[in-house]
C-alpha cells in the first residue's frame, strides 16, 4: 500500500482531480447525465448521475466535507435555467480502495433529482470494453495542463488500449484488471485537474471512472488511467439496492 501512495504522489494529479486536455465543447447539454461536483462554487471534481439520487465518481474524490452536485449544466459559470443543484450527504467509497487500486465512489444525494431533458442517467457497461474501442471522457477541468479551465462542458475522444501495452508503458506502476487505458488520438489528448471521477463513455454506456494520469495530461507515454466499470457492477448495485 504504502508503493502506492508513492507512485501516486509522484504520478497522479491529487484529490483536485484531472482534466481535459486537447479536447472541443460538447453539444450543449448533450450529455445530460454529468455532475460537477462543487466545493464553494468551485469545482473539485466530476460525475455521473447512475440514480436519481445517486452519483458515480472516483474514491479520490472523497473530502470531509459535503459537495454541492450541479446537474443539467453546460457552462459552470452560466445562469442556465437547466441547472439543479444537490448536496451530497453520504459518500460510499469502495470498501477495498487503498490509494490506488478499487477507485471507485457513490454519493448518495438529499434529494431526487429531477430528470429532464438536460438531467438523465446513464448505464452502466457490463460486458467487456476490447481494446481498439472508440469511446469519450468528458469534464469542466483544465484545458491546457496550466490551470485553464473552460467556459463550457469538454469532451475528447478516446482509444482504448491492450492491458499489455498500458502495462509496459506504465512500467513499475501497477496497473490491474480492474482498470483500463486510453489514449487520444494525438499526443496530449486527455483528461487533466478538474476531470477526476468522470466518466469513460463507450456506445452510451458508462465504462470507466477517471482515475489518474501522468505527470503530463494526455501523455500517451503514461496512457490515462479508468477505473473498470465491468469490475464493480456487483458492488454498484449493491450499495443502490441497499440505500
Amino acid at each position: 500500500m504504502a508503493i502506492s501512495f508513492v507512485l501516486l504522489l509522484l504520478f497522479v494529479l491529487n484529490a483536485d482531480g484531472t482534466r481535459i486536455v486537447g479536447g472541443r465543447d460538447a453539444a450543449p447539454h448533450s450529455r445530460p447525465y454529468m455532475a460537477s461536483l462543487q466545493v464553494r462554487g468551485s469545482l473539485n471534481c466530476g460525475g455521473v448521475l447512475v440514480r436519481a439520487d445517486f452519483v458515480l465518481t472516483a474514491a479520490h474524490c472523497e473530502i470531509p466535507v459535503p459537495y454541492t452536485v450541479v446537474l443539467g449544466a453546460d457552462s459552470l459559470s452560466g445562469n442556465e435555467p437547466t441547472k439543479q443543484e444537490l448536496s451530497a450527504v453520504r459518500s460510499i467509497p469502495h470498501p477495498g480502495y487503498d490509494g490506488h487500486e478499487n477507485d471507485i465512489m457513490l454519493l448518495k444525494l438529499n434529494s431526487t433529482a429531477q430528470l429532464t431533458e438536460t438531467v438523465q442517467l446513464i448505464p452502466l457497461r457490463r460486458g467487456r470494453l476490447r481494446p481498439a474501442s472508440q469511446c469519450i471522457t468528458a469534464g469542466w477541468g483544465d484545458v491546457g495542463d496550466n490551470n485553464t479551465l473552460p467556459n463550457r462542458l469538454q469532451e475528447v475522444n478516446v482509444t482504448i488500449l491492450p492491458q499489455q501495452t498500458c502495462l509496459r508503458r506504465w512500467g513499475s506502476v501497477p496497473i490491474t484488471r480492474s482498470m483500463v487505458c486510453g489514449v487520444g488520438a494525438s499526443v496530449f489528448q486527455g483528461f487533466c485537474s478538474g476531470d477526476s471521477g468522470g466518466p469513460l463513455v463507450c456506445d452510451g454506456t458508462v465504462a470507466g471512472v477517471v482515475s489518474f494520469s501522468g505527470r503530463r495530461c494526455g501523455d500517451p507515454r503514461t496512457p490515462d488511467v479508468y477505473t473498470r466499470i465491468s469490475s464493480f457492477t456487483e458492488w454498484i448495485t449493491s450499495v443502490l439496492d441497499n440505500n
